[in-house]
């Protein structure tokens, strides 16, 4: 027996329409429970359903087990526990569960990229579950919904946290199922909003800490935690302040003792190399020194070894700094484990490494040497929204000009613990 948190009557209320609706959407901000939802709703209708196959879909394969088969102890595998297994159906990644009407075969797929689509044709779904389904490609999501039309008790279940208005997943499909709906011309239509106060798991204390965790001014506070749609604009770190994120002096006498010490790496082989020398006193970031080269406007590429040596004498051939690289840089990273350097390859998640070295910032917690540090200034007020992503409804940075900015990204988001970022 599974033992849930209380549902809140938002809540509730969706799973019971759900018995009703063929298309049931799930839509908000994180930890708002949506996920957990549509998993009971799901379970209800698999162990009644008709037909025997059925589909559990997101960006990837993995991403389904997390999220659908698992999620954090309150999946299908949990719910069905002792009556299902893990398998294989016809060279496929599938659930077999045992259920009241007979055995279900929930197949397991990825739809991330265009193509991915051609994985689920040939055969009819009595339902499919897709979680993040905005996150998935316009063709695998209308392919899902193609699969399930000679349905014998057709059902959809999607969750998703919000993008920007023009995004192809309200333009082409939700905005047509909304207005239909409201208009009376379509039925069977179950829409629910949710936020992290409809989820009734989360203590006093850890919403708290979310919430602190996050600039109410932020365009992250707006899609994480309202769970609206909204589509970033402008410059990316607009809290930068030339004055309060910055510094000219050492902050005290010897302060360098208590740190601990890490250089932040992007790597490139035809863009930039950044190196930035980062002092951690346990509350704010104290970017001392960068290493920056351009081998396009130097004419001159170099090579992993080169670089390697050019991080010696950045590092004056010492070896107490913890390297944070990113992790695609695998012939540069074994060049420096050979050297005896301590790598820690970097949590390269874009979207929430923004967010948190944007809270930082906003919070005077991340300063960069004035004198020392002019590449990574220069492009910290560069920095921007990619416009025509943001006329797709996506949150990408314009990736031009960036490698400081992402050497930066890289430590922070490496390194910084939850309890400092909600401090």
């Amino acid at each position: 027996m599974i033992g849930y948190a209380p549902l809140c009557e938002k809540q509730s209320q969706y799973i019971r329409r759900s018995l009703d609706c063929w298309l049931n959407v799930a839509e908000g901000g994180k930890r708002a429970g949506k996920n957990v939802m549509n998993i009971i709703a799901w379970a209800a209708t698999l162990e009644n359903h008709p037909n025997k196959l059925h589909l559990a879909a997101g960006v990837s394969i993995s991403a389904v087990k997390l999220n659908i088969l698992d999620s954090d102890g309150l999946g299908l595998t949990h719910i069905f526990k002792g009556r299902c297994r893990e398998g294989q159906y016809k060279d496929r990644d599938a659930l077999f569960i045992k259920t009241r009407t007979g055995e279900k075969i929930v197949l397991i797929a990825g739809g991330a990229d265009n193509g991915s689509e051609a994985k689920i044709k040939g055969q009819t779904y009595g339902t499919v579950y897709i979680t993040e389904a905005n996150e998935c490609c316009e063709a695998f999501v209308k392919e899902c919904f193609a699969r399930t039309l000679s349905s014998k008790d057709r059902k959809i279940f999607m969750d998703l946290n919000p993008k920007g208005p023009q995004h192809w997943f309200y333009v082409d499909l939700l905005n047509f199922y909304d207005k239909s709906f409201a208009e009376g011309l379509i039925t069977g239509y179950n829409y629910g909003h949710f936020t992290v106060l409809d989820n009734l798991s989360m203590s006093d204390q850890q919403l708290r800490d979310l919430l602190l965790s996050y600039d109410r001014k932020s365009f992250w506070f707006v899609v994480d935690i309202l769970g609206l749609r909204t589509a970033p604009e402008g410059v990316i770190y607009d809290m930068w302040s030339a004055s309060e994120n910055t510094y000219t002096e050492p902050p005290a006498d010897g302060w360098k003792s208590v740190c601990t010490h890490y250089v932040g790496i992007d790597y490139g082989t035809s863009n930039a190399t950044a190196f930035l020398d980062t002092w951690d006193d346990g509350t704010t970031y104290w970017i001392d020194r960068e290493y920056y080269y351009d081998g396009r406007k130097e004419r001159k590429q170099k090579t992993d070894e080169q670089y390697a040596d050019d991080l010696d004498a950045f590092l004056d051939g010492n070896r107490d700094a913890i390297i944070v690289v990113d992790p695609s840089a695998a012939s540069f990273i074994t060049v420096l484990r050979n050297r005896g350097y301590m790598i820690k390859e970097a949590d390269n998640a874009v979207r929430d490494g923004l967010r948190v070295v944007s809270t930082l910032m906003n919070k005077r917690l991340i300063r960069v040497r004035a004198d020392a540090c002019p590449n990574l200034i220069r492009e910290i007020s560069g920095y921007v929204w990619d416009e025509k992503a943001r006329m797709r409804g996506e949150e990408q940075p314009v990736k031009v000009d960036d490698h400081a900015c992402d050497a930066l990204r890289y430590v922070i988001k490496t390194t910084a613990s939850r309890w400092r970022i909600s401090a």
